[in-house]
């Protein structure tokens, strides 16, 4: 902050004195000298706007813009020069001043944008990335789901995260939507891949590269996957399945979670509570703290009251871990009647 109001001060003082000296015969004077102040002033702040704007930059893609741009104002030096030349032109040299910038213009826009866009493809073709990292992709919905910068902070996770450029546009339309579940959502989103940003822990690369002729943000994903050799890091079951059927490796934070959870045994007791009753008669529905569902048999009638219970047997699903269940009297009973037959 202090160096960003030196530069405003000295940007603004400059700008007042070049105008005072450049007209100090004038009549106007003092007000062209108060232009020149707000003027230098403008020029510090698109600077500091420029700057930010940088900053969210690697310094890869900034390196190739810069060398693009030399690229092309050196092109449109030669051309100029060659031009310079030609009789006609030598002749009317009033027109020289103008070919040059227009050649400048024109050549360095062009090396600056090429540089920006094709820095990321030379690298991929290179085989830097395959050499030097292990990258993962990041999706929209496992950034607005949030626990990857938990695991990233554990540090659970390794490599060089990618998020895409078309996935921070959907996450901004997502934050602008007018649905305000959708805008929560989207906001929570950038908010996370703030923070992740803001870590020493991760090390984030925000990739321009786009696919223009693939429609869907799960099918550019697919795409980039392939093209760098990278995994995809989502929660959407979805994507997963067509990644998968693509050859793509995906890792899934929700297996990841339903990993990480207590292993339960058939024959294990525990306590639940019943908080509503099941799709089969007799039955009711508890949970355990990790969210985990219970299916307990013979407790429809026990809403909202712990109950001792058997484990049966476990059934793992995509969408997560099903525990079914009896009443531990119900067990007990079974087991008394199975011992005197």
């Amino acid at each position: 902050m202090i160096i960003r109001v030196i530069l405003i001060m000295a940007c603004s003082i400059s700008g007042y004195f070049i105008t005072y000296y450049s007209v100090a015969d004038s009549p106007y004077l003092y007000f062209e000298s108060i232009v020149g102040f707000i003027i230098g002033l403008l020029v510090a702040l698109l600077v500091i706007k420029i700057e930010k704007d940088i900053r969210k930059l690697s310094l890869k893609i900034i390196l190739g813009g810069v060398a693009g741009m030399i690229v092309g104002l050196l092109i449109a030096l030669i051309l100029g020069f060659g031009l310079n030349m030609v009789s006609k032109i030598r002749e009317n040299q009033q027109v020289v001043p103008w070919i040059y910038l227009l050649l400048t213009g024109i050549l360095g826009y062009l090396g600056l944008v090429l540089g920006l866009k094709k820095v990321e493809e030379f690298s991929f073709r290179s085989g830097d990335y395959k050499a030097t990292s292990d990258f993962r992709i990041l999706d929209t919905s496992v950034i607005i789901d949030g626990r990857i910068a938990d695991i990233c902070d554990s540090g659970f996770m390794e490599g060089e995260l990618i998020v895409p450029r078309f996935v921070l546009n959907e996450l901004q339309f997502v934050a602008d939507s007018s649905d305000s579940m959708k805008r929560s959502r989207g906001r929570r989103g950038l908010d996370i891949l703030n923070r992740m940003q803001k870590s020493s822990a991760i090390n984030i690369e925000i990739l321009e590269q786009d696919f223009t002729k693939i429609k869907g943000v799960d099918g550019k994903l697919v795409a980039l996957a392939k093209k760098i050799n990278a995994k995809l890091l989502t929660n959407d079951y979805n994507l997963n399945k067509v990644a998968e059927l693509q050859g793509v490796r995906v890792l899934n934070v929700n297996e990841l979670a339903n990993a990480m959870k207590p292993v339960v045994l058939p024959g294990e007791q525990m306590v639940v509570k019943i908080i509503r009753e099941g799709k089969e008669l007799g039955q009711g529905v508890g949970y355990l703290d990790d969210g985990t569902m219970i299916i307990v048999d013979h407790a429809q009638k026990m809403l909202n009251m712990n109950v001792e219970v058997v484990v049966t047997s476990v059934l793992q699903t995509t969408a997560g871990r099903m525990i079914f269940s009896e009443l531990k009297e119900v067990a007990e009973k079974k087991n008394h009647q199975n011992k005197e037959a």
